[in-house]
């Protein structure tokens, strides 16, 4: 068994640490956080230099982790105008694929995925959005709320009631993944502002008032958009588990030079510190090897949603913790300097994509089924 990653995934990504620390300055990265504003010039450059190899699921997530280390909100950023785009490409028709996914790709679009509702984010079975379907078309009304990229996303791939399941103990039937753009009479959206955290990427609300949606932009069957979603919630935890390393490593490298500091300049550190400093690095290091083990069964077609789900809410929580810990270390310093920013971006790592306790939940459910995990 080989730690180690090949010589082109190193040489990507040294390629991609060193593009976050050339564009991701400390000014950039404070004035988007302050005014809340997404770095779409971020994301050009991003796009045009070969950043983010979207068809290399390994370098996507790679590069995440890389980004992320630098600046996570500017790091998010970078990615989010592809969020949703794995069920296009698993379940798409060749129209669909064509009209809103290539154009992603090409960067002449952006889009973002609608799920989570007003009324809940975890039950996803207990969505209110309605769509009816109407000739060749289907008639939507409804709302999502927190949804990345809300106001700047020009389509969202959108899950909705099409129709009542028979046993209401089986709420996950019935519900179909459509494509929505925002140019539909009927789409309004509202920009959320004074988020905690990674400020930089744009969250939204989205409003469906007899929204018509042409039949063709289906995705998939219809009554299967529930399966679908958890199929992509099973790729997006991989994903987001780069992200929360990508920030307990940032910490890690800051929190480490503040030390090294502090020890050339005579002061006197102390072994707890330095305990501290040693337990951020060592979960670190677990939760990288937790996520290749996760994605090495992803990314080989074997998905394994107990390993995910250990990843992803283990990494998360690792993010939170090295950021925390490092607060206590730094003291004073630190909160005058970004990592007071990585602090308050950690905690949406232990929400979005399913809570800690969702993770958990999953995690308990598949080993009570005998589900392996080797």
């Amino acid at each position: 068994m080989n730690f180690e990653l090949d010589e082109e995934l190193i040489n990507y990504k040294e390629k991609v640490r060193a593009f976050a620390l050339k564009e991701f300055t400390e000014e950039v990265a404070r004035t988007h956080d302050i005014e809340e504003k997404y770095p779409n010039e971020l994301r050009m450059k991003a796009l045009h230099e070969g950043i983010i190899d979207f068809m290399n699921p390994w370098k996507t997530m790679i590069g995440i982790e890389e980004m992320c280390r630098v600046d996570p909100g500017l790091g998010i950023s970078a990615t989010v105008p592809y969020f949703g785009a794995e069920v296009l490409m698993l379940h798409g028709s060749d129209y669909l694929r064509e009209n809103y996914l290539a154009k992603v790709i090409s960067g002449e679009k952006m889009m973002g995925l609608g799920v989570t509702e007003p009324g809940g984010g975890s039950d996803v079975a207990g969505l209110k959005t309605v769509a009816t379907k109407n000739g060749n078309e289907y008639v939507v009304n409804g709302s999502k709320m927190f949804i990345t990229n809300g106001t700047i996303a020009d389509f969202f791939v959108t899950l909705v009631r099409t129709s009542k399941p028979d046993d209401p103990a089986k709420r996950h039937r019935g519900l179909s993944v459509m494509v929505v753009e925002r140019a539909f009479e009927g789409f309004s959206s509202n920009k959320l502002t004074g988020k905690l955290g990674v400020r930089a990427t744009n969250t939204g609300e989205l409003i469906f008032t007899n929204m018509k949606v042409p039949e063709k932009n289906l995705i998939g069957d219809e009554g299967k958009g529930f399966y679908y979603i958890m199929e992509f919630f099973n790729i997006s935890r991989i994903f987001v588990a780069a992200q929360s390393i990508g920030i307990a490593q940032g910490v890690l490298d800051r929190t480490t030079d503040f030390l090294k500091k502090l020890e050339a300049s005579g002061e006197y550190v102390g072994e707890e510190r330095k305990f501290k400093l040693a337990e951020i690095a060592t979960r670190v290091e677990a939760s990288r090897l937790l996520m290749y083990k996760a994605a090495s069964f992803l990314f080989n077609y074997k998905p394994n949603p107990t390993i995910t789900s250990m990843a992803k809410g283990y990494a998360s929580e690792t993010a939170s913790f090295a950021a925390e810990t490092a607060m206590e270390i730094t003291g004073q310093t630190g909160i005058s300097t970004d990592l007071e920013r990585f602090f308050r971006d950690s905690k949406i790592m232990e929400i979005w994509e399913g809570t800690s306790e969702v993770e958990k939940i999953v995690i308990s459910r598949m080993i009570l089924k005998g589900e392996k995990n080797e």
